[in-house]
Formats: C-alpha cells, structure tokens, sequence
C-alpha cells in the first residue's frame, strides 16, 4: 500500500471508517486520538481482522498528529457529539477550538492533502478548517449532503420495497434543520419518484431526511450516528482515488453559485482527482432555489460566532 489516509478521531465514527477504509483496500490508515491507547488499540484490532476480512491495509493508531505526515486524505471526525436536544449548530463553539487545533496540525504534517470534514456543525466546521489550513478550497470538503442523500434514498427503499442501490437521490443546502430534499431530482431505477410515490409521503420521508440524524440520537440517547456518516465518507475517499468524476452532493465553497457565495454548503458537485472539480448548478424551482438560499443565510449568521 502506498497511499495514506488519516482519520482524526477513534471515536464511533473514526474507528468505523477506519474499519470501511481498510475493507476497501485502497489505501493504509493512520488513526489518530488524544486518549493514549485507544487509537492503538482500535488500529491493531482492525490490523488483526485483515486475514479473514480479506484486506491487507495496516491501520496504525496513534496520538502523535506527525504520523499523518504524507497522507493522501485526511478525515476529519474528531469533536463533541450531538446529545438529544441539541441541534449541529449548539456545537459550534465547542467543535471550533478541537477543528481549529486539528487544522493547524494537517497544514504543518500533510500540506498537500485533501480534507474531508465530517464534525458537526459540518458546513460551519468546514469552513474553518479552510480558512485555518489556508488549502485551496477544491481540496477541503464537507460530507454534508452525500450522508443526507444516502438517509433520504435508504427511507426511500424502505417506503417502496425495492433495492436501496436502485435509488439516486439530491439534498442540498445545509446539513441541519435547513437541509432541502429535491424530489424532482430523486429516482428509482430513473424513474422519478413523483411517479411511485403519493405526494404527502414524499414530503413525509423529506421531513425524516431532515432529521434523519436527530432520530438516532433520541435512540443512542448517549451519542449519534456513526456507521452512516463513515460509509458515506468512504464513498468520498474512493472517487477522489480513483478520480472517479462522480457527482456528490458535498458541501463546498460557492463563489456566486445558486445565488450564493462566502460559504460552505452542500450542493451537487463533480468529486474526483482535483477534489472538488466543479460545482453543477441545477435548474432550481422559485421555492427549492429560496430554501437553498435561506439555508445558506441562516450558516451566514451563524459564522459571526467563529468570528468570520
């Protein structure tokens, strides 16, 4: 193996995609954490599963952030997670000072790396992890809507009975409460799901979308989602890898598209070779074009917190 990806955070959603990574094969893991020991250990259990899982990736875990040092992609999931009744954004302050402290660690050891940020509040914390490590901005991205996207076609599945991998579907904006299921750009097997689906269920699946991630932390009750988050951050690595051109909904930096420009915010981009390669911007209707942008206002306010 000569590619190198690090994942910041041995905490549920690290060590999973820790775990995704190395059954994907396609790249060495470096594990990093605080705790002393719990990186090491997570990364020779996983090492150790290689055999029978049928992987010969290494995952090291460690506490020092120069063992990143040359890493192709660095996942970043480290932070305080969500509790019931709290929402993504409760957590800026907190999750600022750990991705700011992070930031500063991937610029010094892995300068030429991309960055995938996965903490919450994700389009925020995107943000500054751009600004901090001063990258080019196709190279830092958010997972954002490629998690919210996954969720809407899984309760898609789930409403028609048909396999999960037959379904496409598109959620943009931001990766919260203000987050905005497109319908008219969702299918099964291409077909529209306007014409499987009554319309009052369609809107009923887009509103669980929504709180897709706040449904499981009322059932964790001490923590929140983590195999989701992992497999779509997963799917991210492998199509800038394998410069697979494929279109994610991802939060990225949107200089006047939609509307929209200063921030980070999830909408439909080309994710290969070059990161971020382009942003696609879809014809939006009048009432789909005004949630995205309200979505990116209420993340505009909200970056006065970070002092941006």
């Amino acid at each position: 193996m000569n590619k190198k990806i690090a994942v910041i955070g041995a905490g549920n959603v690290g060590a999973t995609c820790a775990m995704y990574l190395a059954e994907a094969n396609f790249a060495d893991v470096v594990l990093v954490d605080i705790i002393e020991g719990t990186p090491q250990g997570k990364g020779l259990d996983l090492t150790q599963a290689g055999p029978v899982r049928g992987y010969n990736a290494m995952v090291k875990g460690t506490n020092k952030f120069s063992d990143i040092k040359g890493a192709d992609i660095v996942i970043m999931t480290a932070g305080l997670p969500r509790k019931p009744g709290m929402s993504r954004e409760d957590l800026v302050s907190m999750n600022a000072d750990i991705v700011g402290s992070v930031a500063k660690n991937i610029k010094k050891y892995a300068p030429k790396s991309f960055v995938i940020v996965v903490s919450n509040p994700l389009d925020l914390m995107t943000f500054h992890m751009q600004k901090v490590t001063g990258f080019p901005k196709n190279r830092v991205l958010g997972q954002a809507g490629v998690l919210d996207s996954i969720r809407f076609r899984a309760f898609i599945s789930m409403e028609l009975g048909v396999a999960m991998t037959d379904t496409q579907a598109m959620v943009l904006g931001g990766h919260g409460d203000t987050m905005v299921p497109i319908p008219r750009y969702t299918t099964v097997a291409g077909v529209p799901i306007g014409e499987l689906i009554p319309k009052d269920r369609i809107n009923a699946i887009a509103d669980r979308t929504r709180a897709g991630g706040g449904e499981i932390v009322k059932l964790l009750k001490t923590g929140s989602a983590y195999y989701a988050p992992a497999a779509a951050s997963v799917d991210m690595c492998r199509a800038i890898f394998n410069d697979e051109k494929k279109v994610l909904p991802a939060s990225a930096f949107l200089s006047g598209e939609y509307g929209i420009k200063d921030i980070y915010i999830g909408v439909p981009v080309i994710l290969g070779a070059k990161g971020v390669e382009k942003i696609l911007e879809l014809k939006l209707s009048k009432g789909e074009l005004s949630a995205l942008q309200g979505s990116a206002k209420t993340y505009k306010l909200h970056l006065k917190d970070l002092g941006y």
